[in-house]
């Protein structure tokens, strides 16, 4: 009987450190994780979620536990961390290309001190329009399936008890920062080039007649055309984000070895 009760506590305390380490990567990643992680969430509700999603896992995991009780506790509990904290940013970094491509259209076409102070971060009201409307798409379109089928998915590339590399996750953050700028300003190309071809348009029409006040003329034709030139090509730019977007759940982890 002593040795049956002693297997029961060996098994207690295997489960309880995998339901911890579990728990710490779900932790990580939805401290800034896209919609789940946002600041207007209760922290009492984003840690229910994360409770929850722990007590579903931790069984599921529970085959693939092998020699982990034999890793050291810190070594574990710390890489667990990162690993939940890199899975998170890799999608903040999109919407972090919504707020890109809203800066660039609103400096683009004078609309960048629209929203004044009122926002808690110093950003552009057509870059939070632009990150509310991606969060409820992302949302609508079964965000939270994805993201569960990404954290079991992580599981096969990184292990329990894994510890990354310094270069590899240098490596990976450069490539998905740079990808970030690179999809923001893409996405933002068209009211660029359009915010150029109107502003040379106003330089020729002051040179030909150089007592017209253009300014006056110019700055509420370009809001104007700014406002509806985001309500035309807005969708297609959702609609475009939301398809990478899903390929960075699926392979969250592309760059990091």
């Amino acid at each position: 009987m002593i040795a049956d009760l002693a297997n029961a506590l060996n098994m207690a305390q295997t489960t309880l450190f995998l339901w911890f380490a579990v728990l710490l990567r779900l932790s990580g990643m939805f401290l800034v994780l896209p919609a789940f992680g946002e600041q207007m969430i209760p922290m009492r509700v984003r840690f229910g979620v994360v409770f929850a999603l722990s007590l579903i896992m931790t069984p599921l995991l529970a085959a693939s536990m092998g020699g982990l009780t034999a890793m050291p506790a810190v070594r574990v509990f710390f890489g667990e961390i990162i690993i939940g904290l890199i899975l998170g940013m890799g999608l903040r970094l999109m919407i972090h290309a919504l707020q890109i491509m809203g800066s660039i259209a609103a400096q683009a076409t004078s609309l960048s001190m629209m929203a004044g102070g009122a926002m808690p971060d110093p950003q552009p009201a057509i870059g939070t329009l632009l990150m509310l409307a991606g969060l409820t798409l992302a949302v609508m379109t079964g965000l939270h399936l994805h993201i569960i089928t990404m954290l079991m998915g992580s599981y096969e590339v990184l292990p329990l008890g894994s510890v990354l590399s310094g270069a590899a996750v240098e490596a990976w953050g450069t490539a998905r920062v740079a990808h970030a700028f690179a999809l923001g300003f893409s996405l933002a190309a068209p009211f660029v080039l359009t915010a150029t071809l109107y502003n040379l348009a106003l330089g020729v029409i002051n040179r030909a007649m150089p007592q017209m006040m253009v300014a006056f003329v110019g700055a509420p034709a370009i809001a104007f055309g700014g406002l509806l030139l985001m309500f035309i090509i807005s969708p297609f730019a959702l609609a475009h984000w939301q398809g990478i977007l899903i390929m960075a759940l699926q392979n969250p982890l592309a760059d990091v070895p």
